[in-house]
């Protein structure tokens, strides 16, 4: 009986892609050609037909991914902040204050660094930008205020704070940290030591709002005074297991 010969077929080098991830690439090529081009000028300069032939999809296409130009700008501000406010969240997890501001400034230019035009639109947007934009990176920087002002209270020192007074002091980190991104933007990206030392006054900032609430006395919870936290330094401050 002749032995039927053994067929080998061709492997393919790559599957094919699916629908979803050819809409998903699209989607970010919509989203990288708008940051290139943003480079040095604001959103509100931009034009849906422009962007789309940086994406190199015609304008219809657009549509497919984005309903109008300001929905492509709240994705911009959306991608910016995610992923910093997750990084940010475990940068906390360390169980003192030194640790949380080494580490939150650590991550804080580490982000600007890979993410360098988001933060350019970010930062120009902020102050001048179309207000529907304004108002969602403002919303933006609250998140991450409340998120800090919520990991505030586990700090057994300042479990006494009332909601006002965590929310006062988280404000005052996050406009440090605000900030700093600003500066980091504004060094050369050849000029190490610049960066360091923006680094380096960011956590001495951050270090002296720290000594501060060990000082505070506001209004506790039932509405008199806090007591003051027994802080004694920003390195002997342990996080509660």
């Amino acid at each position: 009986m002749a032995t039927r010969p053994h067929t080998r077929h061709p492997r393919r080098s790559r599957d094919p892609e699916t629908r979803a991830q050819r809409k998903q690439r699209t989607r970010e090529a919509l989203l990288e050609a708008a940051l290139s081009l943003l480079e040095d000028r604001p959103f509100a300069s931009l034009s849906l037909r422009e962007v789309s032939r940086a994406a190199g999809i015609s304008p219809a296409a657009f549509y497919r991914h984005f309903q109008d130009m300001d929905e492509l700008g709240f994705a911009l501000v959306d991608e910016s902040f995610t992923r910093l406010r997750e990084m940010l969240r475990s940068a906390r997890e360390s169980g003192d204050y030194e640790g949380v501001i080494r580490n939150s400034v650590a991550v804080l230019a580490s982000h600007v660094h890979e993410h360098r035009q988001h933060f350019l639109f970010i930062a120009r947007e902020r102050g001048s930008g179309v207000p529907a934009l304004r108002r969602a990176i403002r919303g933006e920087i609250r998140l991450i205020t409340s998120e800090l002002a919520t990991d505030l209270a586990r700090f057994q020192e300042l479990r006494s704070w009332s909601s006002a007074d965590l929310g006062m002091a988280a404000a005052l980190m996050v406009a440090t940290m605000v900030a700093t991104v600003e500066e980091l933007l504004n060094v050369p990206p050849a000029d190490p030591l610049g960066e360091r030392r923006v680094l380096q006054v960011a956590e001495r900032q951050l270090r002296l709002i720290v000594l501060g609430m060990a000082q505070w006395q506001g209004s506790a919870r039932d509405g008199g005074s806090a007591p003051t936290p027994n802080i004694g330094g920003p390195s002997r401050v342990q996080r509660p297991r």
